[in-house]
């Protein structure tokens, strides 16, 4: 018989050992709490919030969100990790924050946690102010080689500075400028203190929508409904997507009970017509959600993309 390894066999073993109390007592009976690893106002926190109303109905008990930013999320994973394996605490990880894993020294590992269910992908972009003199991908690349051009991004390690490394490797100058708060990501594009975003366009829709933002690029293998003018990271011939995902994930050692019963409500989430709208608006690819063993494998691949990127620029 094949003998399983690495994050497969560490969630096997994460879902089969646990304290026989925990497995005999009903649950949820209290508040479980939703860390949300960035500050308010981003895509974590629209998502985290979204889960949490639409699991509150559900389950008719409460899921008070805790927005805990810094270290690129690594701030609110701390708390998860600190936390007991109880299933009363959960945190909405993205790929900014799950990024840092790629880098030599992370400061937890997929061994630590269990992914109850992968709740969004979508690609990201790089961004413009509405009033920006740089109206086009092809001006801002021009621009970007006669002259440094700040970009906010979530945090250092995060796919947004990877992303920045690798156009900056082909001949750019761009300073990836790090804001944990989605918030000051947003004032400075808009304000003028960047003069580039990078972000999924979901979290943005209102900006571009309002014309405050201006996609300039996507980072993705294939052109953005709404968007057909906007040019993509394939199309331009930049081997780099690394798209945003948010998942719910909870401590390693946590009861698969438990574990079972937050992914079935999660699938119920991810179903309702009132997540289905949000996804939508967000950009969300259809086939976004993952869960048990296909939500770690989708994970494990995801760092290893990122390995592979942050390699390409000659990162540790």
């Amino acid at each position: 018989m094949k003998r399983i390894r690495g994050p497969l066999a560490a969630l096997a073993l994460a879902v089969s050992v646990f304290p026989a109390a925990q497995a005999q007592e009903k649950y949820p009976t209290r508040p479980v709490e939703v860390i949300v690893p960035w500050g308010p106002g981003g895509g974590a926190d629209q998502t985290g919030r979204m889960i949490a109303k639409l699991l509150e109905s559900d389950l008719k008990v409460s899921f008070p969100v805790i927005n805990v930013p810094g270290a690129t999320g690594n701030t609110g994973m701390a708390k998860l990790l600190s936390a007991p394996p109880d299933g009363y605490s959960m945190a909405i990880l993205t790929a900014d924050t799950y990024a840092t894993q790629a880098t030599s020294t992370p400061k937890w590992t997929l061994k630590d946690i269990i992914p109850v269910a992968v709740m969004i992908k979508q690609p990201s972009g790089l961004y413009v102010a509405g009033n920006s003199t740089l109206k086009t991908w092809a001006e801002v690349e021009k621009e970007a080689r006669s002259r440094p051009l700040k970009v906010a991004i979530s945090g250092l390690g995060s796919p947004d500075e990877i992303t920045v490394n690798f156009l900056n490797s082909r001949g750019m100058k761009l300073i990836a400028v790090p804001y944990a708060k989605p918030g000051e990501r947003y004032t400075a594009i808009l304000g003028g203190h960047a003069d580039l975003l990078y972000s999924p366009v979901g979290n943005i829709k209102t900006y571009v929508d309002g014309g405050q933002m201006r996609p300039v690029l996507f980072l993705s293998p294939d052109k953005l409904a709404g968007f057909a003018d906007t040019p993509t990271s394939k199309q331009l011939g930049y081997e780099i997507l690394l798209p945003q995902f948010r998942a719910v994930v909870v401590r390693a050692g946590t009861d698969p009970a438990r574990v079972k019963y937050l992914a079935d409500a999660l699938a119920r989430v991810y179903a309702h017509p009132e997540y289905k709208k949000f996804l939508k608006d967000a950009t969300g690819s259809d086939d976004s959600f993952e869960t048990g063993p296909k939500a770690v494998t989708f994970m494990q691949g995801e760092l290893d993309s990122m390995r592979k990127a942050l390699a390409a620029v000659g990162g540790k």
